[in-house]
């Protein structure tokens, strides 16, 4: 038996957010390898506009001497963590979803 999306809507609708700006920023970093950061191309913008927030956030805790690649890439481990989080926040409340 499969359970609906919407049923627990209150859990995937955040997780899948954390999820997009989690790879998102990984892309970013792998774009950025081969992308010159003040580069005009619509995806390096798109990738930059999507991350920016979540990169500001990551560079206040982050040693101002650290290069924006390991900056992204910190990002991507503090989202994770941020969904595993989620995820045992949703499982103590015994709200999480079900596996059937």
């Amino acid at each position: 038996m499969t359970v609906p999306f919407w049923t627990y809507w209150y859990y995937h609708l955040p997780n899948f957010v954390l999820a997009a700006l989690m790879y998102t920023l990984l892309g970013r970093a792998l774009l950025g390898v081969i992308v010159q950061p003040d580069d005009s191309n619509y995806i390096w913008r798109a990738f930059c506009r999507l991350t920016d927030p979540v990169v500001r956030v990551i560079e206040l805790v982050t040693p101002k001497a650290a290069a924006p690649v390991i900056i992204w890439l910190f990002g991507v481990v503090w989202l994770f963590w941020l969904r595993v989080l989620l995820l045992y926040a949703f499982l103590i409340a015994g709200v999480a979803p079900k596996v059937s």
